[in-house]
């Protein structure tokens, strides 16, 4: 749920701290008081278009904050928050940001800085906002599938799981297939081409890390008079009367004989003895090093010329030898693919026809399932819009599937073969039409509200804000559209914007939004109802401007019944 929100020098907000509980809260006012600009604060919040408009007048920049709480571990936000490398610890995101007066977007979620492209993709996770004219995922033909394999559960993901494994199989052969399938005269040319290529690098004679020990060589044989005379002065130094072994040797024999009278002084005498083997050793390195130097100009214009031409290699085929010996690896490969390429492709094609078999049982069963779901789905659309009073209108799901759109090309897709979209006839003896064309306000509001209590639960939306949803509704089918709000409210938590009694009688936060002008400047603010103040506010929302004791009297009816009507349904 969204837990608190913190707007600041936004439009005509200067500072608003907001905190919102568990089930429907409501936001009333005045027309122009800044509900709407509320919502808008919390739409850029979760990744909407920003502009350097929302900036206050005069400030340099808008912020917006905001809190949210995920009960659930296995909330679609987490997913979505590891992909991106977001942590979420105590289930706590905080999503954050800031329009510049230059247009320009900082945003961060829980600290970390973010795109808006990732900022949306996380939020719509949280949020789902819905105003009269803004149809939201629902009226997008592309996420009925979507939302009808959220319907269906575990069942059709299992199926579609399936499909996948066989279907990346599918496009692994077809590439396969089209690669070989390429024009005669590029296949030639490609054969000529690599052919000369594995000719030139294998006439080479490369070994592995031969480039690296010709450079070692090359180093010595180049440094010779240094490396000879630092060799032999070492040499020198070691060897012969009054050197360095022979003074070492010599406090070795001192300490010989007194190495017995005490630990530490064993331990001197050990360490000298190792020393003096050791020093030894060295200097015998050092004079057979001696005896193979050899300064031999010949080899070292054979090094420097076989550097040249391994360097040209490195040029066409790779960073170091080991690279170019991959790439001949790798052409030679493709050349017995080419020359082979007519057996290859018969028998990539008979591969394929097997697996499109199975690709086509896997895909016939998803729409099984998929068909199977849709038609309890379209009996729960019918009995919600019935309680919208809407129960001559026809909902329907109609399938199609990509074989016969393509007139039998096999155009498989990522999730199955089916196209399917939402229609809709809200009145007997109209055509079935696509849910996009439904173009009724109270119409559009209703059906709305019946598909989200449905498809809340399967979407795993955090929030769901309805902006004005009730605008052209009144009488019995407003208090239905509230005690539809309030039974969504139960699963997701629900911020409606509402200038409807009946809608405002059913919350259980009634926030109230107001302006002042003060120091020359609007100003907004917002303050939660208490009992007799929300008696106060629906009388207004009944009577306009002058409310009279009947009126007053109504309001207190209008929130009994919705307190009887909420505790009807906690107890189902």
């Amino acid at each position: 749920m969204l837990a608190e929100i913190s707007i600041k020098n936004f439009a005509i907000i200067e500072s608003l701290s907001i905190s919102f509980e568990k089930g429907l809260t409501v936001l009333s006012g005045e027309t122009g008081a800044g509900k709407s600009i509320i919502i808008d604060a919390i739409h850029l919040l979760v990744g909407g278009r920003g502009s350097s408009e929302f900036v206050r007048y005069g400030e340099k920049r808008a912020e917006i904050e905001g809190l949210f709480l995920l009960d659930d571990e296995q909330h679609p936000c987490y997913r979505r928050a590891t992909e991106f490398g977001i942590d979420i610890s105590d289930g706590m995101i905080v999503l954050r940001r800031d329009i510049a007066m230059n247009g320009k977007s900082v945003c961060r979620i829980n600290g970390k800085l973010v795109t808006i492209a990732i900022l949306r993709e996380i939020g719509r996770t949280l949020i789902d906002i819905h105003g009269q004219h803004e149809h939201q995922d629902l009226l997008f033909q592309e996420q009925h599938l979507t939302l009808l394999d959220q319907y269906g559960g575990e069942m059709i993901a299992n199926a579609i799981g399936e499909y996948i494994s066989v279907f990346n199989k599918y496009n692994e052969v077809n590439k396969k297939i089209k690669k070989l399938s390429e024009s005669e005269q590029e296949m030639a040319h490609r054969l000529d081409l690599i052919q000369f290529q594995l000719r030139e690098i294998e006439q080479a004679k490369l070994t592995p890390k031969e480039d690296l020990e010709l450079l070692e060589e090359k180093r010595r044989i180049s440094n010779y008079d240094k490396i000879y005379r630092a060799m032999k002065n070492s040499y020198e130094a070691l060897h012969g009367e009054q050197r360095g072994l022979d003074w070492v040797g010599l406090a070795m024999s001192h300490t010989e004989g007194i190495a017995d009278l005490d630990k530490e002084l064993q331990n001197i005498h050990e360490t000298i003895s190792n020393s003096f083997y050791l020093l030894e050793e060295i200097s015998y390195q050092i004079r057979d090093q001696l005896d193979e130097l050899d300064f031999n100009p010949e080899r070292l214009d054979f090094i420097e010329g076989r550097l040249n031409e391994i360097t040209g290699l490195k040029r066409k085929y790779g960073q170091d030898v080991e690279e170019i010996l991959e790439y001949a690896s790798r052409i030679q490969d493709e050349i017995e693919t080419i020359e082979n390429r007519d057996g290859l492709l018969d028998k990539l094609n008979k591969e394929l026809l097997s697996i499109t078999d199975d690709l086509l049982v896997e895909a016939k069963h998803i729409t099984v399932l998929r068909k199977q779901f849709a038609m309890v789905l379209i009996d729960n659309i019918h009995q919600e819009l019935k309680d919208l009073y809407m129960e001559k209108t026809t909902f329907d799901i109609r399938f199609t599937n990509t074989l016969d759109v393509d007139h039998g090309k096999s155009n498989f897709r990522h999730h199955g073969i089916d196209v399917i979209e939402f229609y809709l006839s809200t009145n007997p003896g109209e055509p079935l039409k696509p849910l996009s064309k439904i173009a009724s306000g109270g119409e559009l509001s209703r059906i709305m509200l019946a598909m989200k209590s449905i498809f809340s639960i399967h979407q795993g939306i955090t929030s769901i804000i309805f902006d004005e949803v009730d605008t052209g509704v009144s009488g019995r089918v407003a208090q239905a559209i509230a005690e539809k709000m309030h039974r969504i409210s139960i699963g997701s938590q629900v911020i409606c914007i509402t200038h409807l009694p009946q809608v405002a009688a059913m919350a259980d936060t009634h926030l109230y939004i107001s302006k002042e002008i003060k120091d020359n400047r609007t100003k907004t603010s917002i303050k939660p109802l208490s009992i007799d103040e929300k008696v106060k506010e629906i009388g207004r929302m009944i009577a306009g401007a002058e409310i009279t004791d009947l009126t007053t009297e109504h309001a207190k009816e209008l929130l009994e019944l919705a307190q009887k009507i909420k505790l009807e349904m906690l107890s189902k």
